[in-house]
């Protein structure tokens, strides 16, 4: 712990060679906590506030989260026409949606005060990952606040690389990895997980998350540690008392809890009919109030009946092993598929489980489809792209259409982690793929019917995945004074809402392929995570074996309006010959042909995408590319284009961008006065012979004459034509030497 002039600072060691410093007490003073977080040249500012008082009537905690990589933290300007940092990116909101998930469950309960934490990056070194490094700024910044919090947490990230696990990789360090999770934690638990594999087994999982959490210890201690160095944290705030009304609970309890218990063992499937069978209940108590009584105690009734209603479910499948709907615990509901269901999509497939629906698309588009990633520290394009849309309906609600929400573009990131280590490899896929899930149905695990209906829709596609992928959210129910718990397989919303823990796997028959966790409560055993990830396993299967009732392996073939992209690779010098002068040529073989071309420098080469629907456009542009990428040869016969005429001869086009000079001599076997007498003219298509290729000058010899039949006469003209020539250019020749040598004496 250091004592700076302006600030505290403690040195957190990792033991890896990394060191992290928290400081506070410099930045950022009126905020109730503030921290600026360091390793090696990346910093990040993290910032908390609450109001004292909470809103009148306010019956939620109203906690908000934000990350934000500020681009002169890279010493970036932002893309855009006004050049500032605008709405949060994709990747910022899905860290802010992992700082989120991990601080709100340390809040104690009746904390309702609006509270804002907010996350900058002010300082970014290009080798460093800052987003696993939020979790533990924020969480630093509200334990030396005066803000009521059961923490601290913190988050790492670990990765597998060449079989050894690394805690917070550097960038470099994760193109090697077949783990990579980021994993948030208390002391003595585990509280989120994120994160993507290449189909690894559920034990080195497990060792990953023991790996982590021995990280998070250390980061929690410090934590507590420099609180401890901060007057202002040693004392939190009160939390005001909810009202409250003993004789009311237990009048509902004496009347309610049986009937409620009741009517969550009868059965009732269809959860819009279950969910009115429990407001039936709730109504018909509220009914024996008067309204000004009703008007008093309403909020009440309803907060109490909402925890009879927690408590009775929560007692009913942990006692009795019986779920809402009627299912064992390890029971998935019901599955039916189907793809091709949208004949003009490039693949398509409905996947419905239960009450949760995803009508699912895929699109295969060219190199200009790809999406430009533009963040202040991580930059490049993605060949792939999974959006996942929620409208209202699927849930029977009608709401306002606001844009995409965070929960959007969360659940959509989950199922592309879990597809993306699935897909072939750049010399085996040319498109740009896009899969879109719209959810038109839900009653849990939409996020994983967006995984199934995404497989089963590339491979309707073509796309040649290396293996199906499925997954499955699992839920836990648990009483720690009992002991008793149930683990569920294929929960229900109902089950994610009343329950301890949302656990979603995917993968394949093999292995993970991606994993999303929020836990709810405390002392969740490696044990019980294991006995998850074993039910996990066996229910993933099972709806694999669904999945591939309907379809088992990609088409052969794609579909017949797919448009097809053929690639071509050329020596690079080649590449302005094929674009021309401001794109002139380039444009006239897509004009000519109808295709869409690309071409990209790669290394040495250029890599040219050909798309169309038509084989003969492709064909076309091929043999274009080839004449323009062809290297004359000696001897070769050539059909060329007279391009220009001169009074010693014509210049004849004989592949693209290629001329040569077809001399006043080597037009025919008789000897020409005037290149008239040829009676060839600019625009003629002419037959000729390359003879020679000048080594310095790159300048080509033609003849027409070589193809040319020729008699006896002509033979002898040409004989004593061809000595006279060869006699003055011996003449001239001398000459030139003779100058030569004067030139040398008079030097001398």
């Amino acid at each position: 712990m250091t004592n700076t002039k302006l600030g505290i600072q403690k040195n957190i060691e990792m033991g890896n060679g990394q060191t992290i410093t928290l400081e506070t007490g410099k930045l950022a003073k009126q905020a109730d906590g503030a921290i600026v977080l360091r390793t090696g040249n990346t910093m990040l500012l993290a910032t908390v506030v609450s109001r004292k008082e909470a809103s009148e009537n306010q019956d939620f905690f109203p906690l908000s989260v934000d990350y934000q990589e500020k681009y002169a933290a890279a010493g970036r300007f932002p893309g855009g026409f006004f050049k500032r940092e605008a709405r949060p990116s994709e990747y910022e909101i899905i860290i802010s949606r992992l700082v989120d998930r991990a601080l709100r469950p340390m809040f104690p309960d009746g904390y309702k005060n609006e509270t804002q934490v907010l996350i900058s990056l002010i300082s970014a070194e290009k080798n460093i990952l800052p987003d696993a490094l939020a979790g533990l700024a924020a969480s630093a910044a509200i334990m030396v606040s005066d803000i009521p919090f059961n923490g601290p947490i913190s988050e790492v990230r670990v990765a597998r690389i060449n079989g050894e696990f690394k805690v917070n990789p550097t960038i470099s360090d994760l193109e090697n990895a077949d783990i990579e999770m980021i994993i948030a934690g208390t002391l003595d638990n585990i509280v989120m997980v994120e994160g993507e594999m290449k189909e690894v087994a559920e034990k080195d999982m497990l060792e990953a998350i023991k790996v982590a959490h021995d990280a998070i210890k250390l980061q929690c201690q410090a934590q507590i540690e420099l609180a401890e160095q901060v007057e202002k944290a040693k004392v939190k705030r009160e939390i005001e008392p909810e009202a409250e009304d003993a004789e009311l609970l237990e009048k509902m309890r004496s009347e309610l809890y049986q009937k409620i218990y009741d009517t969550a063992r009868a059965i009732i499937s269809n959860k819009h009919e279950r969910f009115d069978a429990f407001r039936a209940i709730r109504d018909e108590f509220m009914e024996s109030f008067s309204e000004e009584e009703l008007a008093e105690k309403e909020k009440l009734v309803k907060t109490y009946f909402h925890d009879l209603e927690k408590e009775a479910v929560r007692e009913m499948v942990v006692n009795e092993h019986i779920r809402l709907d009627g299912r064992k615990p390890d029971e998935i509901r019901p599955i039916w598929t189907e793809v091709n269901y949208l004949p003009m999509a490039h693949g398509s497939a409905v996947f419905t489980r239960g009450e949760t629906q995803s009508l699912t698309t895929v699109t295969l588009g060219t190199k200009m489809d790809e999406q430009i990633l533009d963040g202040a520290v991580v930059e490049g394009k993605s060949k792939f792209m999974l959006h996942y849309n929620f409208p209202p309906f699927c849930t029977g609600e009608a709401k306002f259409l606001r844009g995409t929400s965070r929960r959007e573009i969360g659940h959509g990131n989950l199922a592309l982690r879990a597809l993306k280590p699935v897909l072939p490899n750049g010399n085996d896929n040319p498109y740009t793929i896009r899969v879109v899930s719209d959810i038109l149905e839900s009653n849990g695990s939409s996020s994983m019917a967006t995984v199934c209906a995404g497989t089963m829709a590339l491979m309707d596609a073509g796309i040649k995945i290396t293996k199906p992928v499925s997954g499955i959210a699992m839920g836990l129910i648990a009483n720690p004074e009992t002991g008793k718990y149930a683990v569920l397989s294929d929960i229900l919303g109902d089950e994610d809402h009343l329950g301890d823990m949302d656990f979603k796997v995917t993968g394949t028959r093999d292995g993970i392929t991606a994993c999303q966790m929020d836990i709810k409560i405390e002392g969740l055993s490696f044990e019980l995570l294991e006995k998850a990830l074993d039910q996990a396993k066996t229910g993933r299967l099972h709806i694999l074996d669904e999945m591939q009732k309907t379809i088992s392996e990609p088409r052969e073939d794609y579909k017949s309006h797919v448009p097809r992209i053929v690639k071509m690779s050329i020596p690079k010098e080649f590449i302005g010959a094929i674009i021309g002068p401001g794109g002139k040529v380039i444009q006239e073989m897509q004009k000519e042909s109808g295709c869409t071309i690309v071409i990209e420098e790669i290394g040495d080469y250029g890599v040219i995408d050909i798309v169309s629907d038509d084989k003969e456009s492709i064909d076309f542009v091929i043999n274009k590319i080839k004449n323009i990428t062809a290297v004359p040869e000696i001897g070769e016969v050539y059909t060329g284009t007279v391009k220009s005429v001169v009074p010693f001869g014509v210049f004849v086009e004989i592949i693209p961008g290629k001329e040569g000079l077809l001399h006043i001599s080597e037009i025919d076997w008789k000897r020409l006065e005037t290149i008239e007498e040829s009676n060839i003219k600019a625009g003629d298509i002419i037959d000729v012979k390359l003879l020679d290729v000048d080594k310095k000058t790159g300048k080509l010899k033609l003849s027409r004459k070589a193809l040319l039949p020729r008699d006896k006469a002509d033979s002898d003209d040409s004989g004593r034509e061809e000595r006279r020539d060869n006699r003055r250019d011996d003449r001239r020749d001398g000459r030139r030497d003779d100058r030569r040598d004067d030139r040398r004496n008079r030097r001398s």
